[in-house]
């Protein structure tokens, strides 16, 4: 059994059986990043001895070991999250160096689980971007064709799972980094409500919109995944307390009794005649499989472009200014004169950060700067009240609200670098689940006639993940589209 196979039920109970070591799948995962990541460009750091070693000690527990949830289960991490003695870099030249001295909670839970973390995953500069071009790195590429971008911030994540790097990607998700790559690289990705997860150990762009999430080739392993790094965390003020459901009987294969909000009206303009396609037909689906289809509105959800890219980099410019060169990562050249101390900041700034996140730094603090305060941020806060009561009122009447993930397929690399306007309107469907806290998943919907993946989201109730989850597996067992693997994957 190759590496396109596994699944992580497959997996762990091929390893707790005695099927096969945990050594094993993890030497032959390392030796496909090996192989092929050169071209693909997923990884900024591959942890090959620390996961070999990680390997045997699941191995040399096995039997003591072999109800964990992830036994010897490949693992990449999005390198804005903290993984302990272990680079996380944010695809920053400004961390250049860094190792935090802990592990991020989500981390922790992980490696409770028996999973197996081979690597940190290549991402937009401090996860800002939406297609994994503004990294210090250098630009992932899309499997599915090279020419394209995976999406971002979590391009690479997407790209791991796609390619059958390994077959589960953690990554975090502030206005759709996590369901864009997914929709774009054909894999499921999932943004859980605000508070699921524990944001402890996350490198911050936003914080009021920042969660974390996983991706994964299908939707149970999404939902066993999820049952792992939910919960209540003391480290993070903003994790729910909350109970995590069970996830492991949410899959009946049917959608009876579901209702499924549908928003026409933001569908007129700008979105590709494939995506709408796939999307009716995704919508065809989950409607045999029981569910009904109900037509709203969402009259604020126009401006959710706007009133994001303005909270977004407010809190960003905020979140960034700890980055200084003193205490940690990159530090510019400094003269022997103390007066020099602020000059010395300045440099370490305009040579640490780049393009993408100067520009970010520099609106959010226009924002916030007197004078502007109320008229942009202020403002922003309150329409995005706005925004959250349309989705209460929906909710009302609707278990689910389902959308196309993007407006387009993939790009090309370049096409946008120099129009971020258009990078931005990308966004158009995701960013309303990150400023109103809801949880939202991304499946796969097919491909255009070129081959390019094309993305489904369902967005739920806050902390309804059950139902979302449900209706994605009611979804997947007609679709399949897990099984379509791009050029770069095993046979």
């Amino acid at each position: 059994m190759n590496e396109g196979d596994w699944t992580i039920s497959r997996l762990r109970t091929a390893v707790a059986d005695g099927d096969v070591s945990a050594r094993e799948i993890c030497d032959g995962y390392l030796r496909r990043i090996q192989a092929i990541d050169g071209q693909l460009h997923a990884f900024t750091k591959v942890f090959q001895d620390e996961a070999l070693v990680r390997a045997e000690e699941a191995d040399n527990h096995r039997d003591e070991w072999r109800d964990k949830p992830l036994l010897g289960v490949p693992i990449t991490i999005k390198d804005v999250i903290c993984t302990r003695h272990l680079p996380t870099t944010a695809g920053s030249h400004i961390l250049n160096g860094y190792r935090p001295p802990y592990d991020a909670t989500v981390v922790t839970r992980l490696r409770d689980a028996g999973a197996v973390i081979v690597g940190k995953t290549n991402c937009d500069e401090f996860a800002m971007g939406s297609s994994t071009e503004h990294s210090s790195f250098g630009p992932t590429r899309n499997p599915w064709a090279t020419n394209h971008i995976p999406g971002g911030s979590s391009g690479g994540a997407a790209v791991a799972v796609s390619a059958r790097l390994a077959p589960v990607s953690i990554a975090s998700d502030t206005g759709g980094s996590i369901r864009q790559p997914a929709a774009l690289c054909g894999v499921v990705g999932l943004k859980p409500t605000y508070g699921r997860v524990s944001r402890y150990g996350l490198l911050a762009f936003a914080s009021s919109l920042d969660q974390i999430g996983p991706m994964t080739l299908t939707v149970a392993d999404t939902a066993t995944v999820l049952q792992v790094i939910a919960g209540p965390d003391p480290h993070d003020a903003t994790s729910s307390k909350l109970p995590v459901p069970d996830t492991s009987t949410l899959f009946p294969g049917e959608a009876r009794g579901t209702r499924i909000g549908v928003p026409r009206a933001a569908f007129k303009e700008g979105v590709d005649t494939e995506v709408l396609s796939a999307f009716d037909e995704a919508l065809r689906i989950l409607t045999a499989r029981g569910a009904s289809v109900i037509e709203i509105d969402l009259p604020h959800m126009k401006y959710a472009v706007p009133v994001y890219y303005l909270i977004a980099p407010a809190e960003a410019s905020s979140n960034l200014a700890r980055y200084d060169g003193v205490r940690y990562g990159f530090r510019a050249a400094m003269k022997e004169s103390a007066a020099d101390l602020s000059a010395m900041y300045d440099r370490t700034r305009d040579q640490g950060f780049g393009t993408e996140v100067k520009r970010c730094i520099m609106l959010g603090t226009y924002a916030l700067s007197a004078g502007y305060y109320d008229a942009y941020y202020l403002q922003a806060q309150r329409v995005r009240s706005l925004i959250r009561s349309d989705y209460d009122r929906v909710f009302a009447d609707v278990d689910a609200v389902a959308m196309p993930t993007t407006p387009t397929p993939a790009f090309q690399i370049g096409e946008h670098v120099d129009d971020p306007l258009a990078m931005y309107l990308g966004d158009i469907f995701t960013v309303s689940a990150n400023l109103t806290g809801l949880p939202a998943i991304s499946l796969p919907a097919g491909f255009t006639s070129t081959r390019l993946p094309i993305g489904f989201q369902l967005m739920g109730k806050p902390f309804d993940e059950t139902t979302l989850l449900r209706l994605s597996d009611a979804y997947e067992r007609d679709a399949q589209w897990f099984h379509e693997r791009p050029p770069f994957a095993p046979e």
